[in-house]
């Protein structure tokens, strides 16, 4: 067990260093919610009404709407550049020291995604620190209640990050992966707006952001924002944590996987 500590300690510390090095993702990560909250939500508020819908107990601006999906956009693309860096690491030579430790492969992967994830943990509440800044308050039992749904989502979408990567050979190819990935979820979500507002223009749009692992990410921190917690999406999130994960572990086995085909 000290053995696991002890990769788990130098592996999120080699993640917390290369994000410390990299002042500019943190900035990234701010810049492109704080776009969507200060100028895409003045356009959209007028032309996007919204009813009063669970979690809200009454009517809410449209930026108070957004913030939950935004705050999981951070995740997002967190996840996404975390494992854009194990993709440059195999480019390196790096990677293949890290999985030929003499520790189970899943744990150093786990230790890979935690450090990853705690990363954009902290980014998230740095948006909702600015967020509070231009009037968007939530109480202080919600942003300690939104922790472990920004734990499990992080998991989540760090997960589908680390099970792309595994999929992909070349930096360049997973640049391009990663939007194919990022922007469907993103808009075919309840981020920006909710289901009954997407059934409204069609129905089959509204089941695809049903399905959406993202959806349920978003819907998962909006009710913990607000002390509640969504039994559906919390089961979904799990599932897709949990189905993400194996794929991740089976594309990065040598044995089975595609590292060992592309190889």
């Amino acid at each position: 067990m000290s053995h696991h500590l002890v990769a788990l300690r130098a592996i999120v510390l080699r993640e917390a260093l290369r994000f410390v090095h990299q002042r500019e993702r943190f900035l990234a990560a701010l810049v492109r919610p704080l776009v969507w909250l200060v100028v895409f939500a003045a356009g959209f508020r007028a032309a996007l009404g919204l009813s009063i819908i669970p979690p809200y107990q009454t009517y809410i601006t449209y930026e108070t709407y957004i913030v939950p999906g935004l705050c999981g956009m951070i995740l997002l693309f967190n996840g996404m550049q975390s494992s854009l860096s194990l993709v440059y690491d195999r480019e390196t030579g790096s990677m293949r020291l890290l999985l030929t430790a003499p520790l189970p492969r899943g744990w150093l992967l786990f230790c890979k995604l935690l450090g990853s994830t705690a990363i954009g943990i902290l980014q998230v509440y740095a948006f909702l620190a600015v967020a509070f800044a231009f009037g968007i308050e939530m109480s202080a039992a919600g942003y300690v209640a939104a922790l472990p749904a920004l734990l499990l989502a992080g998991l989540m979408l760090g997960a589908l990050g680390l099970a792309i990567s595994s999929l992909v050979r070349q930096l360049e190819n997973f640049a391009g992966v990663m939007n194919f990935v990022i922007f469907p979820m993103f808009f075919l979500s309840t981020a920006l707006y909710p289901l009954w507002k997407m059934a409204e223009s069609s129905d089959l749009l509204r089941d695809i952001c049903a399905a959406n692992p993202f959806t349920h990410a978003v819907e998962l921190i909006r009710f913990a924002l607000y002390g509640q917690v969504n039994g559906m999406a919390f089961l979904w999130v799990l599932l897709s944590l949990a189905a993400f994960l194996a794929l991740a572990l089976w594309g990065y086995d040598p044995a089975r996987g595609m590292v060992r085909r592309k190889g």
